[in-house]
């Protein structure tokens, strides 16, 4: 892989930098085996620089900069380039140059681990040139006065964030909404998989069009689309969904992209495709499932898995989150009786899964068998029982839940005299095997 490192003599961060660069790679511990680099130097801002890249057969551009900003403060940054509005900064209006969203994260988690005192490090949104490249690229800077971008130890932290770099198995994001400094998307990067190719501030969703759009996602490469709901008005937000709904994009929220854990990208794909058919609008919690293979999904016969719930709902999703098995939720966040696992796991999944509710229930609410039912008996507090005894309702309500008697007039009223019994039966041919 040829990587090409791009600066410019007037600027001083990019030059600091670069030479802390030349530094690092004379120790053979920063040397990477398959990575060619090659430095370039330029005489103009790199703002402007379109089509550089043409002769240079580079897999990556990785241009060295200073960052500027109206509030300075010491900072490490990496972006992609673009212009999703005007052209104030190089490059051409609503256009995108192609992002490296792996690499991009890759360097940030460096820039976060080596982040000198006084510095913070984050991504910044998509706003300046330049656009006219055919090569992946990202900006990596120093800000934001001249005392930072000749910072020796600064440019040694970048030095190193970017020569020990190396990708993982990102899912390549477009971020929307927040500040110049992308926050949520950021702390994403950091916690996840979830990398970003392009991001774009709040005020630029307004604007957002169709054809706009295309151009980001395949300039950024992205699989899915993650948007910071908390920084967009609502009506923007609107126009937003509107948009990816009819670009067909996959829309990811932090807990999807904690919960896809070690499962591919395309695999995640058809375990979404697979519980958007079984539960349309619900929503997926991969848990432990892993290892590829046919989804299928498996179903626990619903009144056993309800009872099961409600007698320990905690040691039912423990269980449930050990197995190789993706979950469905419901409104409210209810788990349903649906899961989707690999074909062959899935006979024994269903007997697993039925039998963790047995157990549950006869353990908790001391059911018992009989033949193919299982008798689920419950004594609980009857407020109607206790109003038709003269109890008012209140706090003697609450001493006769709690197992003890109480007085009303000349009456002693017992717990027992106000607890009603329900029955419950579930039938399941075999049950014997379950217990």
């Amino acid at each position: 892989m040829k990587i090409t490192l791009v600066n410019s003599r007037q600027d001083q961060a990019g030059v600091t930098i670069r030479d802390q660069i030349r530094i690092l790679m004379a120790d053979p511990a920063y040397r990477r085996e398959g990575v060619d680099w090659e430095f370039l130097e330029v005489d103009g801002r790199l703002i402007h620089e379109g089509g550089i890249d043409a002769d240079l057969g580079s897999d990556l551009l990785i241009f060295l900069s200073r960052h500027t900003s109206s509030r300075p403060v010491p900072v490490l940054t990496v972006h992609p380039t673009g212009n999703p509005g005007e052209a104030l900064l190089g490059g051409e209006a609503g256009s995108f140059a192609p992002a490296a969203p792996g690499w991009m994260q890759a360097v940030l988690v460096n820039l976060v681990r080596l982040v000198p005192n006084g510095y913070r490090a984050s991504y910044e949104v998509t706003h300046h040139g330049p656009t006219d490249l055919v090569t992946p690229s990202f900006f990596v800077e120093i800000g934001s006065t001249e005392k930072e971008w000749s910072d020796r130890v600064a440019g040694a932290a970048v030095a190193e964030a970017v020569l020990t770099a190396a990708p993982a198995d990102p899912i390549s994001l477009i971020g929307f909404g927040g500040t110049h400094y992308a926050p949520r998307e950021t702390a994403v990067a950091l916690e996840t998989r979830g990398a970003f190719g392009h991001i774009l501030h709040s005020r630029e969703i307004g604007g957002l069009t169709g054809p706009l759009l295309g151009k980001i996602a395949a300039a950024a490469g992205a699989e899915a689309v993650y948007v910071d709901r908390k920084a967009i008005d609502r009506p923007a937000l609107d126009h937003l969904y509107a948009l990816l709904q009819a670009a067909s994009l996959p829309l990811l929220g932090e807990k999807d992209l904690h919960q896809i854990g070690v499962l591919s990208w395309q695999d995640y794909l058809s375990l979404r495709q697979v519980a958007e058919e079984a539960a349309p609008g619900a929503h997926l919690i991969p848990g432990a499932l892993s290892g590829g293979g046919t989804p299928v999904t498996v179903t626990v016969p619903a009144d056993l898995f309800t009872q099961a719930l409600s007698a320990d709902p905690g040691r039912i999703v423990a269980a449930i989150g050990r197995m190789p098995v993706a979950g469905l939720t419901g409104k409210g966040g209810v788990l349903l009786p649906i899961f989707i696992t690999y074909e062959r796991y899935s006979s024994q999944i269903i007997h697993d899964l039925i039998t963790l509710c047995v157990k549950t229930i006869r353990e908790e609410q001391h059911a018992v068998i009989d033949g193919d039912r299982l008798i689920i008996k419950k004594e609980r507090f009857d407020p109607g029982l206790a109003a038709s005894l003269g109890v008012p309702p209140g706090a003697l309500f609450g001493m006769l839940k709690g197992g003890q008697a109480v007085r009303v007039g000349d009456q002693v009223i017992e717990p027992e005299m106000v607890r009603s019994c329900t029955v419950t039966a579930i039938h399941l041919r075999g049950l014997e095997r379950y217990t």
